[in-house]
């Protein structure tokens, strides 16, 4: 059988993953691709308890790196690895990256730590494309203020938001081979349409 594909949604907040994440899984189960929608923190009953207590508490870096990193491993072990075996792409908002820019380039985690943990709670599970949707920092303020209630990552303020706009377009500038940035500032449409082109070149063609 075919292992399926794993593509990851990345970007600060307000981008619009969520809203991608569905139509993008949509346009692949209507193609025929069984697809399975996950997000990070969350996945399990697990991971969605962990989500809950670390949005409403303040843990240290590494406290919160390994919370995270507890919630990935259930996820890719209960989840997302068996969908990929059994042939079912998975298409999920956020994944290491995320972690990689809040905990360490933010948080100020050492890289080894982060990396240490990513080699035994996730690998050999990596995406095999990555979709970082781009924001202006004032656009995806706005956009947040606007939903309503902000979560404490929401509410940082903009020298914040812009160290981790540029930490996700430095992740993908330095793996081009598995990240693509999406110009997250256009229409819903005009992003899909984006998205569905690099599912198309990056992973569509190349199973043909």
């Amino acid at each position: 059988m075919t292992r399926g594909q794993f593509i990851t949604f990345e970007g600060g907040e307000g981008a619009g993953k969520s809203t991608q994440v569905a139509r993008l899984a949509e346009r692949l189960r209507a193609g025929g691709i069984p697809t399975v929608v996950a997000r990070e923190p969350g996945g399990t009953p697990l991971g969605e308890n962990i989500r809950d207590l670390v949005l409403q508490a303040s843990p240290e870096p590494v406290t919160e790196l390994l919370l995270f990193a507890a919630a990935r491993a259930e996820h890719v072990a209960k989840v997302i690895r068996p969908a990929l075996e059994h042939g079912t792409w998975v298409v999920c908002d956020r994944f290491i990256d995320s972690t990689r820019v809040y905990q360490g380039r933010l948080g100020g985690v050492p890289g080894d730590l982060i990396g240490a943990v990513e080699t035994h709670s996730v690998a050999p599970i990596f995406p095999d494309l990555t979709l970082v949707l781009d924001l202006s920092v004032e656009e995806g303020l706005k956009r947040t203020e606007a939903r309503g209630e902000l979560s404490r990552f929401d509410a940082k303020g903009t020298e914040y938001h812009q160290r981790l706009r540029n930490g996700f377009l430095d992740i993908a500038r330095a793996e081009p081979d598995r990240c693509v940035v999406i110009d997250g500032s256009r229409t819903p449409d005009e992003i899909a349409d984006d998205i569905w082109r690099s599912v198309e070149d990056r992973l569509l063609a190349k199973a043909r």
